[in-house]
């Protein structure tokens, strides 16, 4: 099994999820196949050189902004007195100062602070930001269920009130740096989460399962109400990768379980639950808000896969075969807003979630299924370029081509010969009502026809042979032509309508 799914691109070596730098936690595609930690370090170390740079660069700048003004003022005065010497030095500091104030204010983080509050840290309504200033109306049903929760969990704690008053501050400040760009939110969120993480290691004397609980929760309130700010903001192209993958997974809606090698019966009751399952797991992620709850939609969607992979071949399922179930359950869900769900579980979850544990590999997998999706090839599924492109371009189906070359005896072709029939069925229907469609048109269309008709033969009786109604009496009384003629006027009538109806009489 490991040599197929090798021979067509989708084997996936469990060393290729750990971090490239060899640290032993989970690599993320986002992070250029690093782990949270070890991105952090390169980024800020670009970041630092980068700065360093401008620095430099500005300070060049500077100087020869300064010989110029200094070439200008000697030819401008070419004997310089004391009084206008130590102008030119004053100015020059000035200026000086100016610039190094422009430069450190560019690259110094935003100088806007959230204003102070006098109340207790300890209260049930969430803070209002500016960033929720201009929709004040929409609902905060969320935000302040969790505010209430992660207080009432604060409250048996000997620090909850510390903890509570820094996770405020740092939600308050976030909504001052909403024009940021996505990295630079994201930084500041590890950060947080690394430092608040260091002192509760101080405070609970190392445990780690209490501290992990608590880092829970803060991401849970923390996240709740940062959600409308953080996820898929403005600043990014996330939004334009949803739509790509998208269209992607549809134009590959043709895909089969036999060309991804996925060890997946469907026709077994319990593995077509597992699936459905599976498929609603990865579809609900997109509803959470919080990303520990979107990585537990991950992890009971493979989970679900394990049991349909294990429930066909009644034995454990290896990694082999989970990557490519995985991929096709991404193919069948096409979850709705897929990549910013993502980036949104990979800038701001508990980054130790992410580099360790079960969440942080069925994540992993999951960011690897969506790359491989994204480069999948004609030699991924062992087909010739020309057939790829026609199923891609919808021409040819590759499920019509099986059916027809041969009927076979497997379980999968009886269940593709089923769908196939319904499928002429309906298309059968189809044709029908189109076909009753066409002749409920041609019927109004006689109707039409028929009542102009009709309307045109009683005009014209009515314009040959006009009736006076104030000598059609006398006429009839006296026998004159007059009354001959209002007769035979009213036997054309008789004749265009229908004959009444005559009563039957019934012998007793």
């Amino acid at each position: 099994m490991s040599h197929r799914l090798e021979r067509r691109g989708i084997h996936l070596d469990q060393s290729e999820l750990l971090c490239k730098k060899g640290c032993g936690f989970y690599g993320n595609t986002a992070w250029k196949g690093l782990c949270s930690k070890c991105w952090r370090e390169e980024n800020q170390r670009d970041r630092q050189k980068q700065i360093q740079e401008d620095w430099a660069l500005a300070e060049r700048l500077q100087r020869e902004e300064e010989e110029a003004y200094a070439s200008r003022h000697q030819k401008a005065q070419p004997q310089p007195t004391a009084t206008p010497l130590s102008k030119f030095e004053d100015r020059k500091n000035k200026e000086k100062s100016s610039k190094v104030n422009t430069v450190t204010k560019f690259f110094s983080p935003s100088t806007k602070t959230p204003p102070k509050r006098d109340s207790g840290p300890f209260e049930s309504q969430s803070t209002p930001s500016p960033s929720s200033s201009s929709s004040a109306n929409r609902p905060t049903v969320d935000t302040d269920r969790a505010t209430r929760e992660f207080i009432d969990f604060l409250k048996p704690l000997k620090h909850g009130r510390e903890i509570f008053k820094q996770c405020r501050a740092f939600t308050e400040s976030m909504a001052y740096k909403k024009d940021q760009g996505p990295d630079e939110l994201s930084e500041c969120a590890q950060d947080f989460y690394q430092s608040l993480s260091e002192r509760l290691q101080t405070q609970f004397k190392g445990s780690m399962d209490r501290v992990e609980c608590v880092m829970d929760e803060v991401e849970k309130y923390m996240m709740t109400r940062l959600y409308e700010e953080v996820f898929c903001p403005e600043t990014t192209d996330d939004e334009k990768k949803d739509l790509a993958i998208q269209k992607r997974i549809r134009a590959l809606h043709w895909v089969t379980i036999e060309m991804l090698c996925v060890p997946v019966d469907e026709e077994i009751p319990e593995v077509s639950d597992s699936v459905v399952k599976a498929i609603t797991d990865v579809i609900e992620m997109d509803s959470k808000r919080v990303p520990k709850d979107k990585l537990a939609c991950i992890t009971r969607c493979s989970k679900h896969i394990f049991n349909a992979i294990k429930a066909t071949k009644r034995e454990a399922a290896s990694a082999d075969d989970f990557l490519p179930t995985l991929i096709y359950i991404v193919l069948k869900a096409n979850p709705p807003r897929l990549q910013s769900n993502i980036q949104y579980i990979t800038r701001f979850c508990n980054p130790s979630r992410l580099m360790t544990g079960e969440d942080g590999y069925y994540f992993t997998n999951l960011c690897c299924a969506v790359a491989f999706i994204e480069k999948l090839d004609a030699q991924s599924l062992n087909l010739s370029s020309e057939d790829f492109e026609l199923y891609m371009s919808g021409q040819a189906s590759p499920q019509r081509s099986q059916a027809s070359g041969a009927s076979s005896s497997s379980s999968g072709s009886a269940a593709l010969n089923q769908v196939h029939k319904r499928l002429d069925l309906l298309t059968g229907l189809g044709v029908r009502q189109e076909r009753v469609m066409e002749e409920a048109r041609q019927l109004e269309s006689d109707l039409i026809d028929w009542t102009d008709g009709v309307e045109h033969k009683v005009q014209d009786v009515l314009q040959r042979f006009p009736l006076e109604t104030q000598t059609s009496s006398t006429a009839a009384a006296t026998g004159t032509p007059a009354a001959a003629s209002a007769i035979d006027s009213d036997n054309v009538e008789n004749d265009l309508l229908p004959p009444p109806l005559q009563p039957q009489v019934f012998a007793g």
